[in-house]
């Protein structure tokens, strides 16, 4: 295998881990920020900290929910990025 494709599929690895690792986290603060924009609309309430507590909410319950998941995602990422080492010495 060339070494340009080589690193470009580590590339790919990487960028695919990092969406799956934020798609948890940013999906649902995407879908309450455009909730609570939609109601601060319908009712003319201009309040900052109405749309930033329950995102910071909504975040930190989905960092509870799917922490273990998405940093178990990252370490075998890590694991496999260790593994493949030897490959480029060869």
């Amino acid at each position: 295998m060339d070494g340009t494709d080589y690193f470009v599929g580590i590339a790919q690895q990487a960028l695919w881990v990092l969406a799956l690792a934020s798609a948890p986290i940013l999906i649902p603060a995407l879908v309450t920020g455009i909730l609570l924009g939609m109601v601060q609309a319908a009712t003319s309430i201009n309040e900052q900290t109405l749309s930033f507590v329950p995102k910071l909410i909504v975040v930190g319950l989905c960092l509870a929910l799917f922490g273990t998941a998405i940093l178990m995602l990252l370490v075998d990422f890590t694991h496999e990025m260790f593994a493949r080492i030897p490959e480029l010495t060869q």
